[in-house]
């Protein structure tokens, strides 16, 4: 095999895969973290108890993120073709990963904002700290650590998602392995690939546990 041939496309690949992650992963967090931390203040224990709209919010969260990932590519082409014009490439992609990994990082969120000390929110509600004050600067500084590692983690989703969105032409690694490997008998090309993706996965764990750490020992 001639390997010469194929790096420029595999490098493209590569780099479509990195463009769907990181984009998906801004997104993800910019509507994801108000969302875990709206399902944090409203509940019964929260700063805004506010328990049935908790649980009807918590519940479509759930319902999103039970959704498995290929029949949510589908479902959402329309959606998909009214956002950005088309179903076909990275861009397209965006949208299901978006709405596939915004559930999961809300309750990865969520989880991380629960696991502050209750007894530093009580004291800055004992200083008149409003309840913005709070969730800006006690809830969110003191879960940083942790939701870092949730952001590393809803990458590393983000990348085995995008790597099924190349069965419907999402481009990136997996529509390489789809198109080479598996419809033309490339093992080669699979097996590139999904190096490839490992290392990545590999990579962002690094970093995340690395950045955490350094964060915690602040």
């Amino acid at each position: 095999m001639d390997w010469s041939s194929w790096i420029p496309t595999i490098l493209a690949g590569t780099w479509d895969t990195l463009y769907m992650v990181l984009v998906s992963t801004l997104f993800t967090v910019l509507f994801g973290l108000p969302l875990g931390i709206l399902l944090t203040v409203t509940d019964k224990d929260g700063l805004a108890p506010a328990d049935a709209f908790n649980s009807v919010l918590g519940a479509i969260v759930n319902a999103a993120r039970s959704l498995p990932f290929i029949i949510l590519l589908v479902l959402v082409i329309p959606f998909t073709r009214l956002v950005v014009g088309t179903t076909i490439g990275s861009t397209a992609a965006i949208v299901p990963l978006v709405l596939a990994a915004t559930p999961f990082f809300a309750r990865v969120a969520e989880s991380s904002l629960r696991e502050v000390d209750h007894g530093l929110v009580e004291a800055a509600q004992s200083m008149g700290c409003t309840d913005w004050q709070i969730i800006y600067k006690v809830l969110i500084p003191e879960s940083l650590s942790s939701l870092i590692l949730g952001v590393a983690l809803t990458i590393i989703s983000l990348i085995g998602y995008s790597a099924m969105a190349g069965a419907i032409g999402g481009g990136g690694l997996g529509d390489l392995a789809i198109r080479y490997g598996y419809q033309r008998y490339e093992t080669e090309i699979m097996a590139a690939t999904v190096v490839i993706l490992i290392l990545l996965v590999q990579g962002v764990q690094y970093a995340g546990n690395t950045l955490a750490r350094r964060i915690s020992k602040k």
